[in-house]
């Protein structure tokens, strides 16, 4: 799921370099932390967070037929010096 999760975001941003995913595992649910650059936050979040929320949804159905679940927290990455 977490290679998904990666090629789904870098097609939505301008900086896939800075995407960023690390996983969790907390009492059986899964945690992915997403990090993306600054500039593209409000591409992954979308309008009304429509983007973000669907990225979820897919991934928890996902999870559901693997017989586990998950999560996914947006996280902006520090700017590039």
């Amino acid at each position: 799921m977490k290679e998904w999760l990666e090629m789904v975001v870098k097609g939505l941003v301008s900086q896939p370099e800075a995407v960023v995913i690390t996983v969790e595992e907390l009492g059986g649910v899964t945690h992915f932390h997403l990090r993306v650059a600054p500039a593209d936050m409000g591409k992954v979040v979308g309008k009304h967070g429509a983007t973000i929320k669907a990225l979820r949804t897919l991934l928890g159905v996902g999870a559901l037929n693997h017989g586990c679940r998950c999560t996914v927290e947006l996280e902006e990455a520090a700017p590039a010096d």
